[in-house]
Order: C-alpha cells, then sequence, then structure tokens
C-alpha cells in the first residue's frame, strides 16, 4: 500500500467515526459503539510507521477538521450512553431531565470543551486541559451548590461523569491526529 492509500483508509474511518457520532444523536445504542468502533480503526491506521505514511499537511488538515466534528458530535450521544448504564435502576429520562435542569446548557458546553480539549492536544499543550476543566468546574460550581433538587437528581455526580466521559472521547479524537502525524 503506498502512504496515500494509509492516509485514505484514516480519514475514511475517520468520517465513519464522524458519520457514526451524528448518527448517534438519534440513534445512540448504534451510533455510540460504531464511532468508537471506526474511532479505534482510524487510531490504528493513523499509528502506521513514519516510514510507510507520508501525510502531506493537507491531510493532516482534513484529518483535524474531521476529528474535530467526531469530537463534538460524537462525546453527547457517548456520555447519554454511559448514563444509561449507570441508571439501570432508574428510568434514565427521569433523572437525565431532573439533571438538565440544574446543568442547563450542557450539550453546548459539553461541545465547546470536546473542541476545546482536542485543540489544545493537537497544538501540543496539554496544559491547556487543566484551563478547560478549571473554567467549566468554576462555572458550574455556583449551580451545583445552589440548586435545590441537585442532590436529588445526582447533578454533581452526573458533572463528573459526563466531563470525564466527554474529554476521554476528545483526546481519544485528538490521538487519532497525534498519531498521524
Amino acid at each position: 500500500m503506498t502512504a496515500g492509500d494509509w492516509a485514505a483508509l484514516t480519514l475514511v474511518a475517520l468520517a465513519g467515526c464522524l458519520a457514526a457520532s451524528v448518527l448517534a444523536w438519534w440513534r445512540p445504542r448504534a451510533g455510540g459503539p460504531a464511532a468508537l468502533g471506526a474511532l479505534a480503526l482510524a487510531g490504528v491506521l493513523a499509528g502506521a510507521p513514519a516510514e510507510v505514511v507520508a501525510r502531506p499537511h493537507a491531510v493532516l488538515a482534513l484529518l483535524v477538521a474531521v476529528a474535530a466534528g467526531c469530537a463534538v458530535a460524537g462525546g453527547g450521544p457517548l456520555t447519554t450512553l454511559v448514563f444509561d448504564v449507570v441508571d439501570r435502576r432508574e428510568p434514565p429520562d427521569d433523572r437525565l431531565a431532573a439533571a438538565g435542569r440544574v446543568l442547563r446548557g450542557g450539550a453546548w458546553i459539553g461541545g465547546l470543551e470536546r473542541l476545546a480539549v482536542l485543540a489544545t492536544l493537537v497544538a501540543g499543550w496539554p496544559e491547556g486541559l487543566a484551563v478547560v476543566l478549571a473554567v467549566k468546574g468554576l462555572g458550574r460550581y455556583p449551580e451545583l451548590r445552589a440548586a435545590e433538587d441537585a442532590v436529588r437528581t445526582g447533578a454533581a455526580e452526573r458533572f463528573i461523569i459526563g466531563t470525564l466521559v466527554s474529554v476521554l472521547w476528545a483526546a481519544a479524537c485528538a490521538g487519532v491526529v497525534v498519531l498521524a502525524r
């Protein structure tokens, strides 16, 4: 296989991850695992030895753009799937909806958080993760402490779980780009 073939396969796998991530917003049980599988495949392909794969700058730019799309689109449905596992004993929609009333704007904040995490890692500035997480934590702290039903809904626990899932997903998407360099 030529270097261009490896680059094309990596892009196809990453595009598959993006498509599955978008699908996961409507069908999380199908799209979520498909996105994880496609991202894993992209990571394996991106990790090919540098002697085998010489990627031009245009291909790397495209990889960054598609990985950013995967990071932003895939984190929300994946977090919802994790919450489904956490809430197996209770109807998840009730607790998710109640926590959503405490932590308004979570989908938008999560998407921006994943984009910022990907950007800091791709830029080679991992310290930026601390900045992103500090801004998010400090911004949410008053809501988590002041909400009357925060304890009942487990909003603080959901905040932590959601943030960790979101950051890990974005870091995995960034990892594909870093491996592809």
